[in-house]
């Protein structure tokens, strides 16, 4: 396959798998931040990967290949405790866009860490995919992450964002008060 012609080494495709790469490492060793660090890095680093994720050329996955996936339960577990632990408190939030809302009068909990793992899981596979370096896994890679964001991570990412603006900019005094605490 042609390098110019290729969906590998497209600029989107390039600059999402930095982002890509960013945000594992982020959630990865998010235990090792302070509660202020890490809501305000990821108030900034998930509307990247939001915007890139939606920027990765359109190519239908190969239903016939079947990838080695590297994200494990535990890894994922991992990323999901240290998150919640983190934020405590504030990983709870009152989800709007879940399918049980429409029949329920009572509202329904979601949690950031979830969310956030959730993202982890289909970027982190992404990432060891591509880290291969063969054209039609990495061009397989491409083709899942796309399509897994829009169907189902890019929502699970907007609504951490939304819940971690709140916690961020919503009573930010209060926010940082805890903080220094």
């Amino acid at each position: 396959m042609e390098k110019e012609n290729s969906p590998i080494y497209d600029r989107n495709t390039l600059e999402f798998v930095t982002v890509a790469l960013e945000y594992c490492t982020f959630v990865e060793t998010a235990g090792q931040l302070s509660l202020y660090d890490f809501v305000d890095k990821a108030t900034k680093i998930l509307p990247l990967l939001y915007l890139k994720a939606g920027l990765l050329p359109l190519l239908t996955p190969d239903e016939e290949m079947i990838p080695e996936y590297s994200v494990t339960e535990d890894m994922y577990e991992s990323v999901r405790g240290q998150i919640a632990g983190l934020l405590g408190e504030y990983d709870t939030y009152l989800e709007t866009f879940h399918p049980d809302m429409q029949y329920s009068d009572a509202p329904v909990a979601a949690f950031i860490s979830e969310n956030l793992a959730d993202v982890y899981q289909d970027t982190g596979n992404f990432v060891s995919l591509f880290r291969q370096g063969f054209e039609e896994v990495m061009t397989e890679a491409i083709a899942l992450c796309a399509s897994n964001f829009r169907e189902y991570w890019g929502q699970r990412l907007l609504n951490a964002l939304k819940a971690l603006h709140a916690v961020r900019y919503d009573d930010e005094s209060r926010f940082e008060t805890k903080e220094e605490e």
